[in-house]
């Protein structure tokens, strides 16, 4: 006897791929710093929510470094780092 089976029913679950943001690129203007992402997403916040940043010179800003595989950004000439997650959390919350 030949029996007829579904594999598929209605309520099933797909898996989903969560893929880490991961900082690209870094620009400022005077009041907003942007970070491109990897995944093709732009990030703007204020620099007011970084009192470092904001009183930093333009070439200070300038001047960072991608930490790990993009997870953060780091400035050395003031003493700041970011994380790409922290940045994500703030911007939800504004």
């Amino acid at each position: 006897m030949i029996t007829k089976t579904n594999f598929w029913k209605p309520g099933m679950n797909t898996t989903s791929i969560e893929v880490a943001a991961l900082a690209m690129d870094v620009q400022f203007t005077d009041d907003e710093m942007t970070v491109a992402l990897a995944d093709g997403r732009r990030l703007s916040v204020p620099l007011a929510w970084f009192p470092r940043l904001l009183h930093a010179t333009p070439q200070q800003r300038q001047k960072w470094e991608l930490l790990g595989d993009g997870e953060g950004i780091h400035w050395p000439d003031v003493d700041e780092d970011l994380s790409v997650e922290g940045l994500l959390r703030g911007a939800r919350a504004s």
